[in-house]
């Protein structure tokens, strides 16, 4: 088997997470986060569409990180992300973070938004 290196250019992968926050580029971030390529914030939790609707424009897929286990996003949610174009997985806060710092290294559009475990 051959080991590749995953490098993220200029990108913000999630560097590790604890009970009750994460960590991106050196910088903890308390309770529920939003991360793109570019920055990582602080974010209101499941309620607030409203930034995650906000970046329609920028990605195509939204990880959300539902704590410490699986569930689905609410309908109402998913609805509106879905009618911004912006495709909806939902899985544990551990597994969106894997998949996320995947993803945004092969350089594609995505997002995460997570409660901690």
């Amino acid at each position: 088997m051959q080991m590749h290196e995953i490098t993220y250019g200029q990108a913000m992968p999630v560097e590790g997470y604890g009970p009750g926050f994460f960590r991106v580029a050196g910088e903890v971030i308390e309770g529920p986060m939003l991360a793109t390529g570019k920055r990582a914030v602080s974010w209101g939790g499941i309620e607030d569409t409203e930034a995650l609707l906000a970046l329609a424009e920028d990605i195509d897929v939204l990880f959300l990180g539902t704590g410490s286990e699986m569930d689905f996003a609410p309908k109402g949610l998913q609805s509106a992300l879905e009618a911004a174009g912006i495709g909806v997985e939902a899985m544990s806060s551990p597994a969106a973070c894997r998949t996320y710092n995947i993803t945004l290294s092969e350089g594609r559009r995505v997002a995460l938004a997570v409660l901690p475990v």
